[in-house]
């Protein structure tokens, strides 16, 4: 199962509501395209800063390391550890784009891929979702609304209900 952080976007001025479309999910874990194709991928993702930071880290690094006299092989190792990092941390890299866009970390949830962890999200985003002026919450995608009172699992008074019995004390 991946993991998943969930970034809202910045409301717009004429949305009042968040609009789930607009939502991104950055896994967790290697990405090879980042490690393959490094500017490319940042490129991708217009991960601007991150791009521009990599070429001049790169290019800084590959003329020390010429001038120190490293061997061709040795220049090559490091580029090849400089990508594997870049792989490992390109949800981070990510992430910090999208909060220097003042996006929102909204969550966190796993799944088996995308589509079950937008799923598993929304489901419960729309639980929880608030309720304003007696009207349901945010509309969603096919016309799905946030129901107008949140279940027991979200309320904030403890439930004394442990397992899957439905009352108290209850037994098979």
């Amino acid at each position: 199962m991946s993991v998943y952080t969930v970034h809202e976007p910045p409301l717009r001025a004429a949305a009042a509501l968040a609009q789930p479309e607009r939502f991104i999910f950055v896994r967790d874990g290697f990405y090879v395209w980042a490690f393959l194709l490094t500017p490319l991928w940042m490129l991708w993702h217009r991960l601007w800063l991150v791009l521009v930071a990599y070429v001049v880290f790169s290019a800084v690094l590959d003329s020390g390391l010429r001038f120190a006299g490293a061997s061709a092989a040795a220049i090559a190792v490091v580029g090849l550890l400089i990508s594997i990092l870049i792989g490992l941390e390109a949800a981070t890299l990510r992430r910090f784009t999208l909060r220097r866009r003042r996006w929102r970390n909204v969550g966190v949830v796993s799944g088996d891929d995308l589509e079950d962890a937008e799923r598993r999200f929304f489901d419960a985003w729309l639980r929880r979702a608030p309720v304003a002026n007696g009207l349901p919450g945010p509309a969603m995608p096919g016309g799905l609304v946030a129901p107008a009172t949140p279940p027991a699992a979200f309320s904030s008074e403890p439930s004394r209900i442990i397992g899957l019995f439905p009352e108290p004390g209850a037994q098979r």
